[in-house]
C-alpha cells in the first residue's frame, strides 16, 4: 500500500505510459494498415488480438529482463562492425518493415483492381489463413516495437509492477484509438500513403540502429506530423470544393 502512496512511483508511471504511446504510434498504424485489409466484421478482433499481442510481449520481456540485457552483447564481428541479438532483431524487423510497407505503397498507388477483382478478394480476405496471417504479421513487428519500449522502460524505471502497469494502461489507450485512427486511414487514401511512408523511415531507422548508427525518432514524429498537417489542410481544401 506504501507504493501506492509515493509520488515518485505515479510521476514515474505516467512518464512511462505516455512513452509507451507515443512510441506505439508506429506500431497502431502499422496495425490499422493491415487489417485494413480484412472485411469490415473482423478488422475490430484482428486490431484487439495485435494489441493484446503487443502488451503479452513487453510483458513477457519485462520478467525477461536478464536475458533482454545479454541481447546487447555481441555475437560476432561484420567488417569492424560489432553484430548482437539486438541489432539482428532490428535488422530483421526493418527490413520486414521496409518490404511490407513498400509492398502496401505499391498495391495502394499502382495496383489497380476492377470491381469484381476486389470482391473476389474480400471474399478471399475472409478466410481464416488470410486472418491469421495478419495476426502472425502483427506480431512479427510488435516484438521488434517491444524491445526498444522495453529497453527504455527499463532505463526510467526500476520497479517492474510499475512498468507492467504503464505498459497495460498504454495498451488500454492504444486499443481505444486504434479503431479511429484506423477508420480515418480508410477513409482517406493519402493519409494511408503518408502512413505507409511514415512506416517505411520507420523501417530504415530500425536497420541503421542494428548498425549503431542512432537518429532520434522525435525527427521522423516532427516530418510525420508536418505531412499530416499539409494533408489535413488538403483535405479541408477538397471537402470545401466538393461542397461548392
Amino acid at each position: 500500500m506504501e507504493i501506492l502512496l509515493d509520488p515518485n512511483i505515479w510521476i514515474a508511471f505516467f512518464m512511462l505510459a505516455a512513452l509507451e504511446i507515443v512510441l506505439g504510434i508506429d506500431n497502431i498504424i502499422f496495425i490499422s494498415i493491415l487489417v485494413g485489409r480484412l472485411p469490415p466484421e473482423k478488422r475490430d478482433i484482428a486490431r484487439r488480438l495485435g494489441l493484446g499481442f503487443a502488451m503479452f510481449s513487453r510483458i513477457a520481456l519485462l520478467f525477461s529482463l536478464a536475458w533482454v540485457m545479454t541481447l546487447t552483447t555481441p555475437l560476432f564481428v561484420v567488417l569492424a562492425q560489432e553484430i548482437s541479438g539486438r541489432d539482428l532483431i532490428l535488422l530483421g524487423g526493418g527490413l520486414f518493415l521496409l518490404y511490407k510497407a513498400s509492398h502496401e505503397i505499391f498495391m495502394e498507388v499502382e495496383a489497380h483492381a476492377t470491381k469484381e477483382e476486389e470482391a473476389g478478394v474480400q471474399s478471399v480476405k475472409a478466410g481464416a489463413s488470410i486472418f491469421w496471417g495478419t495476426i502472425v504479421q502483427i506480431g512479427i513487428v510488435d516484438i521488434v516495437f517491444s524491445l526498444d519500449s522495453v529497453i527504455t522502460a527499463v532505463g526510467m524505471v526500476d520497479n517492474i509492477n510499475v512498468m507492467i502497469a504503464a505498459v497495460v494502461a498504454s495498451v488500454a489507450v492504444m486499443m481505444f484509438a486504434a479503431k479511429p485512427i484506423g477508420d480515418f486511414v480508410d477513409a482517406h487514401p493519402s493519409i494511408k500513403v503518408l502512413a505507409l511512408a511514415f512506416l517505411t523511415m520507420v523501417g530504415t531507422l530500425l536497420v541503421a540502429e542494428a548498425f549503431d548508427v542512432h537518429v532520434p525518432k522525435a525527427y521522423v514524429y516532427v516530418a510525420m506530423l508536418f505531412s499530416l498537417g499539409v494533408e489535413a489542410l488538403n483535405i479541408r481544401a477538397r471537402t470545401k470544393r466538393a461542397v461548392a
